[in-house]
């Protein structure tokens, strides 16, 4: 008789020579407040998390500590650093800055973007509209933004080449990482929730996404964290 063979689905393997970065959008950070503006930190504001945030954090180390994480990168901004510290703290690794995928800068608009955008401000629309940061007055053009975090994936993915590295980024940032790995609109994934998780493969041919806003491990957090004070 004829042995009849069979043709399992293919089931997906990080390829030879591939970074695993598994990219997490910091944590939710303190409301922005109309009496103050946030610190600035080479021009950018720089809010730490609140109280949901930290929590948001501690969901996100109780989701990855079992992983095989070889380095945590963070970016100049302490919103980033303060996400990262759980679980740096539980796998005994210290974060490592890239400061070239801290977030967009958003010119004229630094320390006043959510107010406008909760305003419904015609440059807020325009700039929802046309996929591009760079309608703000004064904004990071939209090439140079691209063009430095891609280099910073590159960067990392070639330190990292069969391992797996967390990076604690921002969302716009990642937004930008992921219309790159998928020649995507520019807007298409900037919609990350503060301790989501994304997980993108990078070979040195093509930038693959695995995973986008994954937020399981938040769920609990969302349902039993009370709200802060007002």
């Amino acid at each position: 008789m004829t042995e009849v063979r069979t043709y399992p689905q293919h089931r997906f393997r990080r390829p030879p020579g591939a970074a695993e970065l598994l990219l997490v959008r910091h944590g939710e950070s303190i409301p922005a407040r109309d009496d103050q503006s946030f610190p600035l930190v080479d021009g950018q504001g720089d809010p730490e998390l609140d109280p949901r945030g930290h929590e948001q954090a501690e969901r996100v180390a109780d989701r990855l500590e079992h992983e095989d994480i070889s380095a945590i990168y963070v970016t100049t901004l302490q919103r980033t650093a303060q996400t990262a510290a759980p679980l740096a703290a539980r796998l005994g690794i210290t974060p490592r800055v890239e400061p070239e995928l801290r977030e967009v800068h958003l010119g004229e608009w630094e320390g006043t973007f959510r107010k406008h955008v909760a305003e419904g401000h015609p440059i807020a629309q325009q700039m929802y509209t046309q996929g591009r940061w760079d309608v703000i007055p004064g904004a990071e053009p939209a090439g140079a933004f691209a063009e430095r975090v891609r280099a910073a994936i590159t960067g990392i993915a070639a330190a990292h080449r069969d391992e797996a590295v967390v990076v604690v980024s921002h969302g716009g940032t990642i937004g930008q990482i992921l219309a790159l790995a998928t020649d995507s609109r520019p807007f298409a994934f900037i919609g990350s929730d503060n301790g989501a998780i994304s997980h993108l493969v990078v070979t040195d041919e093509r930038w693959i996404l695995r995973r986008f806003n994954d937020t399981a491990h938040l769920s609990l957090a969302f349902t039993t964290t009370p709200e802060p004070p007002t």
